[in-house]
């Protein structure tokens, strides 16, 4: 009995541990998508890495990116709630200080669906915090019940 007790409580320890990672992973992706909706530039700016890279790939594959600096301005320019991502979040991978993140979404607009696509972050533990170190999206606006 002893013996289950402690297999029990080390899987569960496990389990817990992990999905507390997962939580400190998900933290700036999600301050992210709240800074958008709350047009807030410094939240926004304390989700990423010093030198963070963000990109879009647009059609045909050309790939654009854009300065965190420039991003954050535009956030700015926003009025609280016009700017609403909607993230599943997709799946986490972990290696160390390195984490993967897979988030499919949908962009509304001043409350109008404008497109959907999906994610890739890429983050880094960084004296022990993770930061979005960087993110390449896609962009389009119909089949977005088939982003997987």
């Amino acid at each position: 009995m002893n013996k289950i007790l402690v297999i029990a409580l080390f899987f569960s320890s496990f389990c817990f541990g992990q999905e507390s990672e997962n939580k400190d992973i998900e933290k700036p992706i999600r301050d992210l998508f709240l800074a958008m909706k709350n047009a807030d530039p410094e939240l926004l700016r304390a989700s990423f890495a010093e030198n963070a890279i963000l990109q879009t790939i647009k059609k045909e594959g050309v790939v654009k990116t854009e300065s965190i600096p420039d991003f954050a301005s535009s956030i700015a320019k926003a009025s609280k709630g016009d700017l609403d991502e909607r993230i599943t979040i997709g799946s986490i991978n972990i290696d160390g200080d390195l984490a993967s993140v897979f988030t499919p979404y949908q962009f509304y607009y001043k409350g109008n669906f404008s497109h959907c696509g999906a994610n890739s972050f890429q983050l880094v533990k960084q004296n022990n915090n993770w930061k979005i170190q960087y993110i390449i999206d896609t962009r389009r606006k119909d089949n977005c019940e088939n982003i997987k």
